[in-house]
């Protein structure tokens, strides 16, 4: 799912009232932000000194349809995004392609028949044609890959090529509100889906994106794409991140140390990382809590619940909440498929219910925060898909919704100057995205 594309905020006052959802973009760290192709809005708000220069611009811009390369032999480059609808037929023609030859070579040849299974919406694909319509070449990026697909006529054939794309890093400044989800807000905002994965991961510690979200609750964040000829092709890492959670304010910055180590600290230079997530499923929901009095559903009788109960479905990923060595791995009684894992000092962690095992877990493996460690199942006592969560200190099962968790390492002293030097301009960006509402989901 690709929300990318730049919606137009403004082209009509029936626009206007159709969106509800300003954007903003910034290219290159401290540039001023991007309009979009037709119009954009910059608001500030009222009676706030922001050290920025704003102002509203209203422009209309005509896109040509095509661009002259030369006159001595005419030739025309042209630029189109790729539709939902598409077809190669459609792209081609709507590329002013009309060269039949050129047309069956791309859907008939072993290289490019990756074209029609590629048609992604949002994709820009450009070509060089001659003046009746012949192809001269055509550059088409590829999906998953920093590389285009380049078909070039020679002579009165073609042949195809890899090309690799000189990526160039530019950075984005968004922020929203949370009125349903967290991908909710991030769609409307179009922000992409791994930034959305990367900025619940950072705050995962803090916040549990199953329980803790609140409507009304905002955030704002400045992160990297890589482009090739100002078109985004991929996002990279999130660079600095605000998240306003039931009115408590959490910060990140990310800062790579001299020996080449990065991760993401707060404004006084603290890890944000936790030693231990809150959760061990990405997005899910709590089911049944910590108790020491529940019906159980299969036994029929009240017994204590030592654990929480994550609803999700059957396959769903499950993670290792913090660095680790497999105590336990294999079938136990009522927990069915189990992973025991032991972390460091007195803390242990336990895995229930698993339909599977993913590879290489086994007794004495050792396992990252954030490694995939089983899959969500039924087995054991499990009336439905779920996954049992249990954690231990010292063997002894604790509430992981209300415990305070363990922290990790902050920087030390002699990073820290270099830290402020090295984030300060991200301050700067974060707080312009902070002064705008851009994005809100009804």
């Amino acid at each position: 799912m690709d929300k990318q594309q730049s919606r137009i905020l403004a082209h009509s006052h029936a626009a206007i009232e159709r969106s509800q959802r300003h954007r903003w973009v910034m290219a290159g760290v401290g540039s001023v932000a991007l309009l979009g192709m037709v119009a954009a809005f910059a608001l500030a708000p009222s009676g706030q000194e922001s050290g920025f220069a704003t102002q509203t611009v209203l422009e209309q811009l005509s896109t040509p349809a095509v661009t002259l390369i030369n006159d001595e032999n005419p030739s025309f480059l042209r630029e189109e995004r790729i539709q939902r609808s598409d077809t190669v037929s459609s792209l081609t023609a709507r590329l002013g392609i009309s060269d039949q030859d050129a047309l069956e070579f791309i859907l008939k040849n072993s290289e490019t028949r990756v074209i029609a299974h590629q048609l992604r919406p949002g994709k820009v694909v450009s070509a060089k044609t001659g003046e009746h319509g012949e192809l001269i070449v055509l550059y088409f990026p590829l999906n998953g890959k920093d590389a285009m697909l380049v078909v070039e006529r020679r002579g009165n054939s073609f042949v195809s090529s890899e090309q690799v794309l000189q990526l160039e890093p530019q950075t984005i400044v968004k922020s929203g509100e949370i009125h349903s989800s967290l991908f909710g807000a991030t769609d409307a905002a179009g922000i992409p889906d791994a930034i959305a994965t990367q900025l619940a991961e950072i705050f995962g510690g803090d916040i549990d994106f199953y329980r803790d979200l609140r409507k009304g609750d905002r955030f704002s964040l400045v992160y990297e794409i890589l482009a090739h000829r100002g078109q985004p092709i991929r996002s990279a890492r999130i660079l600095t991140a605000e998240f306003i959670n039931n009115h408590k304010v959490y910060n990140a910055y990310w800062f790579q140390t001299e020996d080449g180590k990065g991760d993401y600290y707060t404004a006084d230079g603290k890890t944000v990382r936790k030693a231990f997530l809150r959760s061990p499923l990405e997005f899910s929901r709590v089911t049944s809590g910590f108790t020491n009095a529940r019906f159980h559903p299969v036994l029929q009788t009240w017994r204590a619940h030592k654990g929480v109960d994550y609803g999700a479905p059957t396959g769903t990923r499950v993670r290792s909440v913090a660095d680790a060595t497999v105590e336990f791995s294999g079938f136990q009684s009522g927990y069915g498929n189990m992973i025991i894992l032991k972390h460091q000092g007195v803390y242990s962690t336990a895995y229930g219910h698993l339909s599977g095992f993913a590879a290489g877990i086994r007794k004495g493996s050792r396992v990252s925060q954030g490694d995939t460690i089983g899959y969500v199942g039924q087995t054991g006592l499990a009336t439905g898909p779920h996954l049992h969560y249990e954690f231990r200190v010292n063997s002894q099962q604790v509430n992981p919704l209300t415990m305070t968790l363990p922290t990790t390492i902050p920087l030390e002293a002699s990073q820290i100057s270099r830290f402020k030097a090295t984030t300060g301009p991200l301050r700067a960006q974060l707080e312009l995205a902070k002064q705008f509402k851009l994005a809100t989901i009804e």
